[in-house]
């Protein structure tokens, strides 16, 4: 069974926590976690990008010379994709990128996601995750003590205003809650700083 390092508050160690061999044991799908990591970045497109067609630049439609005799290579209109300034041959025009996975397919990415960070042993269980204040400082100080270096992903069990904006202003940290976790942000988050309470709803969420 998965283990991970528990800490407290003060950032010290005070045992190992057991994971769920459901959700955080399972041999990693590769290709279905580069499945959902294209998913996301797909439905995080805005799909605004837009040029004009041959048909939309405004230009005289008029013939700038005689088909032959001038011995120029012959042309119909100025607004010609081969031309300077011309309209953009199959020019993009704004579209939705998003598309959806299945509801398995998302489930298997975020528990592949979260057992190859418990085989990483980059998940970090913390007894009583909260702040009494915002302060900064404070939470940066919580993370030192913990062995907690670089980027790192905060799991809460519900929104918690006071850890969010403790924590919002330290580089490379990020905080989100256990209800909608996604594999990009899993992946890409560094440790996981996981709230005891946060670990137990992630193992009923998802196993």
């Amino acid at each position: 069974m998965p283990t991970a390092k528990m800490v407290n508050m003060a950032g010290q160690q005070i045992g190992e926590y057991e994971l769920s061999e459901a959700v955080f044991g399972i041999e990693p799908n590769g290709p279905v976690l580069h499945a959902s990591v294209v998913n996301y970045l797909a439905n995080q497109r805005q799909g605004t990008q837009s040029s004009l067609t041959k048909g939309e630049v405004s230009y005289t439609t008029k013939k700038p010379w005689r088909q032959k005799g001038t011995g120029r290579a012959r042309a119909g209109y100025a607004g010609s994709p081969v031309w300077r300034h011309g309209g953009v041959a199959f020019a993009p025009k704004p579209r939705d990128y998003s598309y959806s996975l299945t509801k398995k397919t998302r489930r298997l990415a975020v528990k592949s996601a979260l057992s190859s960070k418990a085989s990483e042993a980059k998940i970090l269980v913390v007894d009583g995750l909260h702040m009494d204040e915002i302060k900064t400082k404070a939470f940066k100080q919580f993370l030192d003590a913990a062995g907690v270096t670089g980027k790192a992903l905060v799991i809460t069990e519900n929104v918690d205003e006071t850890v969010l904006k403790s924590a919002r202003n330290i580089e490379g940290v990020s905080v989100t809650t256990a209800t909608i976790l996604s594999p990009y942000t899993v992946l890409c988050g560094g440790t996981l700083v996981v709230d005891k309470a946060a670990v137990k709803k992630i193992e009923e969420v998802f196993a």
